[in-house]
């Protein structure tokens, strides 16, 4: 069932509301519009984030251009942050900016049932090449609202604990197979130097970078942004032990500059043998075993790490969409079902490495010999946690929301962010984990009680 009328206009709204500055440049910059297509060669704009797999995307594009010599593709990519709120200005208001655009499994959902995206289920049936039965059953589960695909996954992920076996092995500790984060925490105190982070976490401003990995510390300690009633519990005393323990042991044990380091620096860090640790996306592992890592072949992978739960991995996917806005619509599917293909999982692999081959979005993929030979060290792993954690009910308490690693509310950007913000000071030393949650409580308060 679509939402009603007066809920699409509170989805839009919210949207505007998170993206405020500048919205009615991106209002203005495109023309809205149907599925109309242009005659004759078509340039389409993609807009992505800069992770390493879509500059691989990038790379690649060429052999798609050249089987495609009608349709040319231009790249916009960004950082995490600054992809969302491009993305979110230029839907929201129905700008036009874009043909394709790389959303992430909380938006797609609002997303759709707003008739921001275009279904892509009908295109990818009619396509007897594609075979949409191979998408990963609970990332595609993710991306489909009342039977409507609304997205492909590029590479789905879950989370894991990363370390250096060398770095364990000179200091006489052995890593368990699903370790605590108290066991981590006096992992990361012990091998911290002042040239090496006992760990890495991210601490970038952001509802999707310093919350992905924080809301499931959150999560398995027993805390949750929301009970069953959408009554806020952000200043909990569980939320309120892990936000305190999380921003403790990275002043402790972690990076230098918490607050300028999310997914891509910890990455760098990483893989440059600069710290022992790394609690983040399964996704990171393709490049750590890339030719150029520092420590390629020397890292170990286990579960990640828990307190009050079994499990505390998180299920997230970077998909292709496109905007109904789009006047390109079939040649921009042609590109999208591209790069999702098993076509192009076949041409990372021989081209540049079957490490650097997009995980987690196809079953087969985890079928592929060759596949499985370059990626033994993290591969069977990174199947096993994404197909084992629960979206439903991640932490100790139900939720009435599906997700884990966030709450898939459109007022769930805004709140995330401010909050993320906050405890930057935290890290700073402006603040207190104490004060910050306080003010964090109300700003949650606001948004849960406009889903009642």
């Amino acid at each position: 069932m679509k939402k009603s009328y007066s809920m699409k206009k509170r989805l839009a709204l919210s949207a505007i509301a998170f993206s405020s500055v500048g919205v009615l440049l991106a209002g203005c910059s495109g023309a809205g519009g149907g599925a109309q297509q242009a005659d004759g060669p078509v340039t389409l704009t993609l807009a992505t984030v800069n992770n390493p797999q879509m500059k691989d995307m990038e790379e690649l594009k060429g052999a798609f251009e050249d089987s495609h010599p009608d349709i040319t593709v231009n790249f916009v990519a960004m950082e995490e942050n600054d992809l969302r709120d491009a993305v979110t200005k230029d839907v929201a208001t129905q700008g036009g900016q874009y043909d394709i655009v790389t959303v992430g499994s909380y938006e797609v959902p609002i997303w759709g049932q707003n008739d921001w995206l275009v279904d892509l289920g009908p295109l990818a049936e009619a396509d007897t090449a594609y075979n949409v039965d191979d998408l990963l059953p609970p990332v595609r589960e993710a991306l489909t609202v009342d039977d409507s695909l609304y997205a492909v996954p590029f590479y789905g992920e879950s989370s894991f604990l990363m370390y250096n076996k060398d770095m364990f092995a000179a200091a006489g500790l052995e890593m368990p197979t699903n370790p605590t984060w108290d066991e981590v925490a006096g992992f990361a105190r012990t091998l911290k130097t002042d040239d090496v982070a006992g760990i890495c976490l991210r601490g970038k401003p952001g509802w999707g970078e310093l919350f992905a990995p924080l809301t499931t510390v959150v999560q398995t300690f027993g805390g949750t942004w929301f009970d069953e009633d959408w009554n806020a519990q952000v200043n909990s005393p569980e939320f309120t032990e892990a936000v305190q323990f999380y921003t403790d042991l990275v002043k402790d044990a972690g990076e230098a500059d918490p607050v300028s380091t999310g997914f891509t620096e910890c990455l760098n860090l990483f893989s440059q043998g600069n710290a022992a640790m790394w609690y983040d996306a399964t996704s990171a592992a393709g490049p750590i075993e890339a030719d150029g890592s520092a420590v390629a072949g020397k890292i170990g992978y286990v579960h990640a790490p828990v307190k009050e739960t079994e499990e505390s991995g998180w299920l997230w996917a970077w998909n292709l969409a496109i905007p109904n806005t789009s006047t390109n619509q079939d040649a921009a599917w042609e590109f999208v079902s591209w790069a999702t293909s098993t076509e192009y999982i076949d041409l990372v692999g021989t081209t540049l490495g079957w490490e650097r081959v997009p995980p987690g979005s196809r079953t087969s993929t985890y079928e592929n010999a060759d596949y499985l030979a370059a990626a033994s060290a993290f591969a069977p792993i990174t199947k096993d946690i994404m197909l084992g954690v629960n979206p439903t009910q991640p932490g100790v308490n139900p939720q009435p929301w599906v997700g884990i690693q966030y709450v898939t509310v459109p007022e769930f950007q805004d709140l995330g962010n401010q909050v993320s913000q906050d405890i930057a000071d935290v890290f700073a030393g402006r603040d207190t984990v104490g004060n910050v949650l306080d003010k964090g409580q109300e700003l949650a308060q606001q948004a849960g009680d406009a889903q009642k």
